[in-house]
């Protein structure tokens, strides 16, 4: 949580945060700002003190609803800079930032850089301010201050991921409803004009439900049937007719708008029926599900459920990636990971994993094993999105049925 960032920035020595870029999408300056219509902002958070953001003059409404002390950015006009430095554009921005973090208290020491930005941009000019400053930056590589705070969510975090898990249960509900209310008509899902239903269609959809709910869906959904359900991030292929039978793997993870919290879930479908190695591999991805849920134990390393995933999926005669790390078939990918301002985020659950993923109270993460057989043309996954409470116990977000089959009219249940 946030009042852990003082002693998570004195543990690796960071004297300072600096955080660069806009308030929306971008999960630091969200996480410390609480979000808002601000572009290229400077967020300087020094060790022991709060945070103070310098904003454009044009935002300064927006700046002010953070809550946090501010600073107009036109109290440091470039063009002052630019004389002092002949004209020197590159030397000019060093020294420009070089003078907001001096006020901000900071002439020397470890920053730990953050946000988003031209890259380039970026580069160069911190390497300029450190030639002319005893200020060092230092990227956050392994998440061990941000990340690790953000990793636990208080009970206002927790509130608003849950918000998006209603909105994303109503979400899949309809399109649940949308396929059953179609007919199945020479071996493909039809309206009732005849004309056939698409992927695309689908996923046009599922955009305009999440956003009639307030919701965002900045990163895509995946909606992929047949061979694209058996490639575990295929987004699908838009012209995809949609046909009885074939799996669907339904996985959605909408934000709130401007890049806030996010929801994560899964289901896979077959519309009317499903051919007997589908419902036998869902089968067994829904009893490593229940396994897996039934033995979470609050403090324990995530990654350890990994380990057990992969031991059941192997009792049952699936390939792992614990076995051949290069399979592309079977369970080939981590059974879960954190879930917050990014969709994937700490506690991690496979190779990235440490001795600080933990499922510690207000950890927020998902378990999503599945079954991958692109050749066979399927593929399998279910996913739930959990959180720890303070008085340790597992809570599920939402509750949705894991139910293989859709019912389709004009297709008789086998």
């Amino acid at each position: 949580m946030k009042l852990e960032l003082d002693e998570l920035m004195l543990d690796h020595d960071i004297g300072a945060m600096l955080v660069l870029g806009n308030g929306q999408h971008n999960p630091p300056m969200v996480y410390l700002t609480g979000g808002g219509h601000i572009l290229n902002a400077l967020l300087i958070k020094k060790r022991g003190q709060a945070p103070i953001l310098f904003h454009g003059p044009m935002e300064r409404d927006e700046a002010a609803r953070t809550g946090l002390s501010t600073v107009s950015l036109s109290k440091y006009p470039l063009s002052a800079y630019l004389k002092d430095a002949n004209g020197d554009r590159l030397r000019a921005q060093a020294l420009r930032l070089k003078h907001i973090l001096a006020d901000a208290g900071i002439t020397s020491g470890k920053l730990a850089l953050y946000g988003h930005g031209d890259i380039g941009r970026i580069y160069h000019e911190l390497l300029a301010l450190e030639r002319l400053s005893d200020i060092t930056f230092d990227g956050d590589l392994n998440g061990q201050v941000l990340q690790k705070a953000a990793a636990t969510k208080d009970s206002e975090e927790i509130e608003r991921i849950r918000k998006m898990a209603e909105i994303t249960n109503r979400v899949v509900a309809n399109t649940a409803d949308f396929l059953s209310s179609c007919s199945v008509d020479s071996g493909k899902l039809v309206h009732p004009s005849g004309r056939p239903v698409t992927i695309g269609e689908v996923k046009q959809k599922i955009n305009l439900w999440l956003a009639e709910a307030g919701a965002e869906n900045p990163k895509g959904t995946i909606f992929a049937t047949g061979r694209d359900a058996g490639i575990p991030h295929s987004s699908g292929t838009a012209a995809d007719i949609l046909e009885p039978g074939k799996t669907i793997v339904f996985d959605i993870f909408p934000c709130e708008p401007g890049g806030g919290y996010y929801y994560d879930f899964t289901r896979t479908w077959c519309l009317g029926y499903a051919p007997d190695e589908v419902v036998q591999a869902h089968q067994h991805v829904f009893e490593v599900y229940q396994k897996i849920v039934q033995d979470l134990e609050v403090g324990a390393l995530f990654s350890a459920y990994q380990a057990k995933t992969c031991e059941l999926f192997e009792a049952r005669g699936h390939p792992t990636i614990r076995q051949q790390p290069d399979t592309e078939v079977g369970f080939v990918h981590s059974i879960g990971h954190g879930l917050g301002l990014n969709v994937h985020e700490k506690p991690f659950s496979g190779a990235t994993a440490g001795e600080d993923d933990r499922l510690i109270p207000g950890s927020v993460f998902t378990i999503e094993p599945g079954l991958y057989y692109p050749d066979k043309g399927f593929g399998v996954r279910i996913e739930d999105s959990y959180w720890v409470t303070p008085d340790h116990r597992f809570e599920k977000f939402t509750d949705f049925p894991y139910d293989l089959i859709l019912p389709s009219r004009g297709v008789a249940r086998r």
